[in-house]
């Protein structure tokens, strides 16, 4: 039996409910079922699910905003697109970290620091991680974890500090693979010399807990979604940390074939199947490392007539 996949899902931009990752969680786990067949006792067993609902650190804000703004002098036209202005920029805009505020940004962070800490609880605290994420969500997990592996604990906020447990899980070590829907990470690298530099999948604490597994960094984008965008052209070090670019079509008949497919990302059939593919690889490969024993677990073997055991290799 392979170790159980540990799946944190991150979504994107706009005011988001509980829930929101339920197409996504039952496609992929009827297609994870199909693919590992009767390698798996219990396949749905096998994959253990986690929302990280970050918008709810910043939604009061948003709300207050609205209601002072709908108070000026002049009333303010078309404001069904302006509030949906208001959830889709301003979520953008109040991640970003300044130099003398970091209040959304570690908010946030904290949301997906306990966030983990449920789904290590869940599903162990060496689980294969595998994470999700959709749109803002990817930069958001991105940069949770580049702070994690990258910076270390300087440079985390002591908001976020105080949520971070001390499980592998948690810390980010057993990051298997990262899927990203969406993702306007291309843009977020315009702030750094040559397009920054990417987080690594799988980390290299990974070979201490699962020694052996390989992880892998699968970016999903539709050509006619304007907010993502294919990473591995950014620059050689985006071409070696993700793995593959992947273009779908995702949507309905009326926004596949323009940019409201940015939304599509989470009922897609093929989209599915693809995260699904990669997880019945990983928890097939998990298995097998786990049922071939070590060379160096081998018992020693006895040499006739010598009345000595022969060391292990």
């Amino acid at each position: 039996m392979g170790h159980p996949l540990a799946i944190a899902f991150l979504h994107g931009v706009g005011r988001t409910h509980p829930g929101y990752s339920a197409p996504l969680v039952r496609a992929v786990t009827q297609r994870f079922a199909r693919k590992v067949g009767s390698l798996a006792e219990n396949p749905a067993a096998a994959l253990i699910f986690e929302e990280v609902n970050w918008s709810c650190a910043l939604q009061p804000a948003e709300n207050r905003m609205w209601r002072r703004l709908k108070r000026a002098p002049a009333p303010l036209r078309y404001q069904r697109l302006r509030h949906f202005m208001l959830d889709f920029a301003a979520d953008a805009i109040a991640y970003q970290p300044t130099h003398s505020d970091r209040s959304a940004y570690d908010a946030i962070h904290a949301e997906v620091a306990a966030g983990l800490t449920r789904l290590a609880a869940r599903a162990g605290d060496r689980a294969l991680l595998c994470i999700v994420a959709h749109s803002l969500g990817t930069v958001i997990a991105s940069n949770y974890l580049y702070d994690l592996m990258k910076n270390g604990r300087s440079f985390i906020g002591s908001e976020v500090l105080a949520r971070v447990g001390p499980t592998p899980l948690e810390r980010g070590e057993t990051l298997a693979f990262f899927a990203t829907m969406g993702s306007p990470l291309a843009l977020w690298s315009l702030r750094y010399p040559d397009f920054g530099v990417p987080i690594c999948v799988p980390p290299p604490a990974l070979r201490r807990h699962h020694p052996g597994v390989q992880g892998r960094w699968v970016n999903f984008y539709d050509p006619d979604d304007v907010l993502g965008y294919p990473l591995r052209p950014l620059s050689r070090l985006y071409a070696s940390s993700v793995t593959e670019d992947q273009p779908v079509n995702v949507g309905s008949w009326l926004t596949s074939w323009n940019p409201l497919a940015h939304g599509g990302y989470w009922n897609d059939g093929a989209v599915a199947d693809q995260i699904a593919e990669n997880l019945a690889d990983l928890w097939r490969h998990s298995s097998a490392i786990e049922l071939v024993p070590s060379r160096r677990a081998k018992p020693p073997q006895r040499r006739k007539a010598t009345g000595r055991a022969t060391g292990t290799r």
